[in-house]
């Protein structure tokens, strides 16, 4: 308990130092979080009751598995399903302060972003899920996070440690959505894996239209790990979310990202993928879907330390530009200080193909019909990687 608040007061520290970012800074040169930094927030209050909105999403939102329902951030146990077997953890954050003490706050830095410093600071609870060697998963852990505005704007800080022993075998969701008025929410996830684990990790950004989200997830993966995730961004007036996956001797990485904007929406996804040992591989696709005045970021970054010979990475950005309005600011990168590596990297943007649309037409299809079957089938190849058929469905 003791680190935790040394942990919590030394984060409030460095968020008073950084402040909010400002597009002056190259991280958030395509993101202007202005609309966030004048806002007064308050504390998210525990909503009674539930608005009906919320309720939709508790039955639409769920796939069968362990399940951990936050309100405001603040755990719901009477919303909760919580079948306890094969000597799997899932409870509060704060009613397992011990145990999750040798991993909270280490993985995901707060002394450079800003989002991770306040979350740190501030979360009222969270989820804490540990998954013990060798066993292995048919059903997903759910993790489903709501939030409810108020009559003044509010703010939730949600928190994740996922725990994954060896040779484990995990799906996990996690899911945010809303309902009513004007929120923030800050959400942060830690995700440790012990070696020869398999992990898919889904994330659901599925806030409502006048909300605003920031989410990072950061993994440190273990020998000869394979984690796969997959992002999939559709809510929220302003988002922006950050993985970063660090990974060890023979570990495998797959991140995936969906995002899908319209109107005045702005979504910004910022991507790190750290070989910092030998024989890594790692492939990355985000796809995104743009329409109206939207606009989006897509910022992936591989770095490849001296040490980690025989690397072997791909990154892919590919943009479907629906409307003349909508803008697209892409950037891959690759940091490579080994010798002994192959990596890759490109980023495309482009229309629906007209000659397609006609094609389709001659066929008998109308054209606005023709362009939600080519702008599906732009999206479908990352919902068919989803293992999990129940919530490749819903998707």
């Amino acid at each position: 308990m003791r680190r935790l608040e040394e942990t919590r007061a030394a984060a409030a520290r460095r968020f008073a130092e950084l402040g909010f970012p400002t597009p002056r800074a190259e991280e958030w040169r395509f993101t202007n979080v202005a609309p966030i930094a004048n806002t007064r927030f308050v504390e998210a209050p525990a909503p009674a009751p539930l608005p009906e909105e919320a309720r939709a999403h508790l039955e639409t939102l769920g796939w069968g598995g362990l399940r951990l329902v936050f309100l405001n951030g603040r755990f719901a146990p009477e919303l909760s399903s919580v079948r306890p077997g094969k000597g799997i953890v899932a409870c509060s954050l704060l009613a397992a302060d011990g145990a999750a003490a040798r991993h909270l706050a280490r993985y995901a830095a707060f002394d450079q972003h800003a989002f991770v410093a306040w979350n740190t600071a501030s979360f009222a609870d969270g989820a804490y899920v540990e998954i013990p060697k060798g066993v292995v998963l048919d059903e997903p852990v759910e993790l489903l996070f709501l939030t409810v505005g108020a009559a003044e704007p509010v703010v939730a800080h949600p928190r994740v440690l996922i725990v994954v022993g060896p040779q484990t075998q995990a799906p996990i969701v996690e899911a945010y959505a809303g309902a009513g008025g004007r929120y923030l929410t800050n959400a942060v996830t830690e995700i440790v894996a012990g070696d020869g684990a398999v992990i898919d990790h889904y994330r659901l950004q599925l806030e409502h239209e006048a909300a605003f989200h920031f989410g990072t997830v950061q993994a440190q993966i273990g020998r000869d790990t394979t984690l796969s995730t997959l992002s999939i961004a559709l809510g929220a007036e302003l988002a922006r979310n950050d993985v970063g996956a660090v990974l060890s001797e023979g570990a495998s990485a797959w991140l995936n990202g969906l995002y899908i904007a319209g109107g005045t929406q702005h979504t910004d996804h910022h991507t790190v993928i750290d070989h910092a040992r030998p024989r890594g591989t790692s492939y990355e696709l985000y796809k995104g879907i743009l329409a109206g005045r939207s606009s989006a970021v897509f910022n992936g970054r591989i770095i490849v330390r001296k040490d980690a010979q025989k690397t072997d990475s791909k990154q892919t950005n590919k943009n479907l530009v629906l409307s003349e309005d909508a803008t697209i600011n892409t950037k891959p990168e690759l940091r490579i200080f080994a010798d002994d590596v192959r990596c890759t990297h490109g980023a495309t943007i482009g229309q629906l193909d007209p000659d397609a649309i006609f094609y389709l037409a001659s066929r008998g299809i109308a054209q606005q019909e023709a362009r939600e079957l080519l702008t599906h089938a732009f999206a479908r190849d990352l919902i068919e990687r989803i293992r999990l058929q129940p919530l490749a469905a819903y998707l």
